[in-house]
């Protein structure tokens, strides 16, 4: 016993409350860090992820030279999308641009068009193809040549 009459005892509950808000704080800071890192990892991925993977299986009459592009600038200031209709891409590119050689065969949801152009300097090739039932004919894929 001591002065007081009192058992000598070591407290272990201010350190098992340190310990707590040690481990809560430690948890906070990595949770946050996983966060951060994930969100720089996306914005820096989804780019090169979009232009590495076409949006549909390539077909076969595409050459396997021919890379994918989810958009195409034009020489002359238009350019065309992936999800451009097939009567906008008409309108714009006209028929003359067609090089003659196109393709039918069967895609996700129906018939698949794949088409080869030239205009205004530039070779490439549209895959067209609905994206829903009963839905429009839209670019699916843009290979250049």
């Amino acid at each position: 016993m001591d002065a007081h009459g009192h058992h000598s005892r070591f407290r272990f509950a201010p350190i098992f409350e340190w310990l707590i808000a040690a481990g809560f704080l430690a948890a906070t800071v990595w949770a946050g860090t996983m966060i951060v890192s994930e969100l720089k990892g996306v914005s820096r991925r989804r780019p090169a992820a979009a232009a590495a993977l076409p949006a549909v299986n390539v077909p076969a009459v595409v050459p396997a030279r021919a890379v994918f592009v989810p958009l195409l600038p034009l020489a002359d200031g238009q350019e065309l999308r992936i999800g451009d209709t097939l009567a906008s891409v008409a309108a714009r590119l006209g028929r003359a641009a067609e090089s003659g050689r196109q393709a039918v065969d069967r895609g996700r949801i129906g018939e698949r068009l794949t088409r080869f152009y030239e205009y205004a300097g530039s070779r490439f090739i549209l895959v067209f193809e609905p994206i829903e039932r009963d839905g429009d004919v839209r670019v699916a894929a843009i290979y250049l040549q």
